[in-house]
């Protein structure tokens, strides 16, 4: 089966490399590269729009380029920075998300913007997501400042909050301190990293089971190692939310590999996952949200 990332980004030209590293985004070229060996047809590309996470952003309009250059290999959704237009909490972001919306935008994202997620700004934005019908992928930060991603404290009550005030939003759950709060023994100390050792369910798992609207994007080393550390709780997991689940990959650099396309290949060549939930996950899923 070929799957469908539902999360990566990329730049036409590379700029400055990430302190301590040789590498910056990959070109679209190289992503295909990539793709050919993980079996992946067509890719969802975030645009980078918050200064808290690029050495460089995207225009949107880039990634459209993109996306008309190689039709049928990518999609893409539109970002908006919370304090775009005139930095308030009432900016109209619909003429902007419209906008987009009419030239192909399948959603909002990732919002990387290092505010919390209870901000009036943030806030704004997801009532503008949700008059538009737009999903969103967002990424959760530890801390204000210093990070990129919206805040929240471990328990993850302010994304509760939006979950119960928005309704009409799909939200898709991504990053370190989102995805460790799918076992109950967090230690908020390394919320930002990749716990390991068994799961006794937690945060996500009671947020997913309350929350139609909340759903996990497993891409990156955050969703990997969620659904891998304890890979029998990890099967489980797919199965019971397998209409939620979101496969991708959060491709950052030609060097990156991303070991859940192969991860989930072998689950359902063993019979550990369904045959329907590999595809659900790997893929239909994907192809719902983009009609």
């Amino acid at each position: 089966m070929k799957k469908i990332d539902m999360h990566v980004h990329t730049v036409v030209e590379k700029g400055a490399n990430r302190l301590g590293t040789n590498s910056t985004f990959c070109t679209p070229e190289e992503l295909l590269d990539k793709y050919e060996g993980l079996g992946i047809e067509l890719a969802m590309i975030l645009p980078i729009v918050n200064p808290e996470c690029s050495y460089g952003c995207n225009s949107n309009e880039e990634i459209i380029g993109i996306v008309d250059k190689y039709p049928g290999r990518f999609a893409w959704f539109v970002n908006v920075d919370p304090r775009a237009v005139d930095n308030s909490p009432d900016a109209d972001l619909s003429h902007i998300i419209k906008y987009y919306k009419q030239r192909g935008a399948k959603g909002v994202g990732e919002i990387c913007a290092n505010l919390a997620f209870d901000d009036p700004k943030v806030d704004n934005l997801f009532r503008h997501c949700e008059l538009n019908g737009m999903p969103v992928i967002f990424h959760i930060s530890p801390m204000l400042g210093r990070f990129y991603g919206l805040y929240d404290e471990p328990g993850l009550p302010r994304l509760e909050r939006a979950l119960g005030k928005y309704p009409g939003v799909k939200f898709l759950g991504h990053s370190q301190p989102f995805w460790a709060e799918i076992s109950a023994d967090l230690d908020p100390n390394t919320r930002n990293g990749y716990p390991t050792g068994a799961v006794t369910p937690g945060r996500v798992v009671e947020l997913m089971r309350k929350y139609p609207n909340l759903c996990g994007d497993l891409s990156a080393g955050s969703g990997f190692n969620a659904v891998s550390r304890d890979s029998e709780f990890g099967y489980a997991f797919m199965e019971e939310f397998q209409d939620k689940l979101y496969f991708g990959t959060d491709i950052c650099a030609p060097e990156n590999d991303m070991k859940l396309s192969h991860w989930m290949d072998e689950a359902v060549a063993a019979g550990k996952l369904s045959r329907r939930a590999y595809e659900r996950i790997g893929r239909l899923n994907a192809l719902e949200l983009l009609k």
